[in-house]
């Protein structure tokens, strides 16, 4: 099961008739230029079920620019993957090969 946070900031229930969740507007950072992006790549193993993924991590700027970087890179590489959270996660021995080569 994932655990993710659900929208209204884990209020399950109100006594109050004329309560009504404000949402909280979420503002996206600018995508900063590739120069000054500082990007992890990290081996993971957690939740995986002991299979060894590339984690890619740090990248600042809207969620669309996000989604088009982790398309190339699983075009380049030749490998699956999603992004996920801030994100992308690919499968280890491919991506590794592709940053060697």
């Amino acid at each position: 099961m994932s655990k993710k946070k659900s929208a209204s900031n884990g209020i399950v229930y109100s006594t109050d008739p004329n309560y009504s969740y404000q949402e909280e507007p979420r503002q996206e950072e600018p995508t900063l230029p590739p120069a000054d992006q500082r990007l992890r790549v990290k081996l993971d193993t957690k939740q995986r079920a002991g299979k060894t993924v590339t984690v890619v991590e740090g990248f600042t700027g809207m969620d669309a620019d996000l989604e088009k970087l982790g398309k190339e890179l699983k075009t380049k590489c030749g490998t699956g993957g999603s992004v996920k959270d801030g994100s992308s996660s690919y499968r280890a021995i491919t991506a590794i090969r592709c940053s060697n080569g």
